[in-house]
């Protein structure tokens, strides 16, 4: 995985969240609709809202407030959307 796709994963606890644009989506919604931050967590699979509010922390302002569609443009130049679309399916499958 190059460095640049590294940016995009937030760790929150034990895990690692990849921004893609389904999470900037959820990202999306948090941001514009009355969401708390258990409900947050629960769409993110994370398991408390202090991980909920950590990820939120650690987000870049440029990249929430970012179109998915630009992200998405953004993610397929560098390369990043296909090794995580390939490491997902993967692990859909086992």
């Amino acid at each position: 995985m190059s460095e640049k796709c590294r940016e995009y994963i937030i760790p929150v606890g034990e895990k690692q969240i990849f921004i893609t644009p389904q999470i900037l989506e959820v990202i999306h919604e948090y941001l514009h609709r009355p969401m708390g931050l258990e409900e947050l967590a629960k769409k993110l699979g994370l398991e408390t809202w202090e991980e909920a509010y950590e990820f939120i922390k650690r987000v870049p302002a440029w990249i929430m407030w970012m179109p998915i569609n630009m992200w998405r443009m953004r993610l397929e130049k560098e390369g990043c959307l296909e090794l995580f679309e390939s490491s997902s399916e993967t692990a859909g499958e086992a």
